[in-house]
């Protein structure tokens, strides 16, 4: 998986003041967990942009100068509740041995059969959580949606591999090509029994 390096540095004081003062500074105050302990930290509100603003899964690693540095992936970011502002962030030590659960985009390749024929395609999942070494974390799960004709979905039981374990029941719809209004029929050759869901079946996976 990829990642991205945050440079900060170790705080002393944790308290109200000395975090409204780093705020004012345009400091994030942040906490790393899951190690011995958890070690307070600062680093500046733009050194975050990589790591928010991008829809792609990362690691990161937290470079406190001489107090080291932490491989971490991001567990929770606290924004203000009308400016965009981040207002505190918290990371997960994370370690080769350990097992990591964390969220990895889905992402579609190719144009579904479906669609070209005036079915709609339906995303129920555009993250999947998942478990693994951090050496086996993915950057992302790709779905070919080539074949997909009206009708068909994929699950999570489509997807799973040795490398890593999908947090979801294999029951889970992760993308479905529906019909609609203005779809055309398919070859009678392609086409299999049940393939076009009912109402009721669409009202199911809804």
């Amino acid at each position: 998986m990829k990642s991205i390096t945050i440079s900060g540095s170790k705080r002393e004081s944790v308290g109200k003041k000395s975090t409204k003062a780093l705020r004012n500074a345009g400091l994030v105050p942040c906490v790393i967990y899951g190690g011995d302990e958890p070690i307070h930290f600062s680093a500046e509100e733009k050194a975050f942009k990589k790591l928010v603003y991008t829809p792609d899964a990362h690691t990161v690693v937290l470079d406190l100068g001489k107090d080291g540095k932490f491989n971490a992936i991001a567990q929770d970011m606290q924004w203000h509740p009308v400016r965009e502002l981040l207002l505190h962030a918290d990371f997960y030590q994370i370690f080769d041995d350990k097992m990591v659960t964390m969220e990895v985009p889905v992402i579609l390749e190719g144009i579904s059969k479906g669609v070209l024929n005036g079915g709609v395609l339906r995303r129920n999942n555009r993250k999947l959580k998942v478990k693994a070494l951090p050496a086996n974390l993915p950057d992302f799960i790709t779905i070919d949606i080539t074949p997909m004709k009206i009708g068909n979905k994929r699950y999570v039981r489509d997807l799973r591999v040795d490398e890593y374990e999908i947090m979801h029941p294999d029951s889970v719809v992760v993308v479905m090509i529906k019909t609609s209004r203005t779809a055309v029929l398919e070859d009678e050759e392609e086409v299999e029994a049940g393939e076009v869901p009912s109402s009721q079946d669409e009202e199911a996976t809804e």
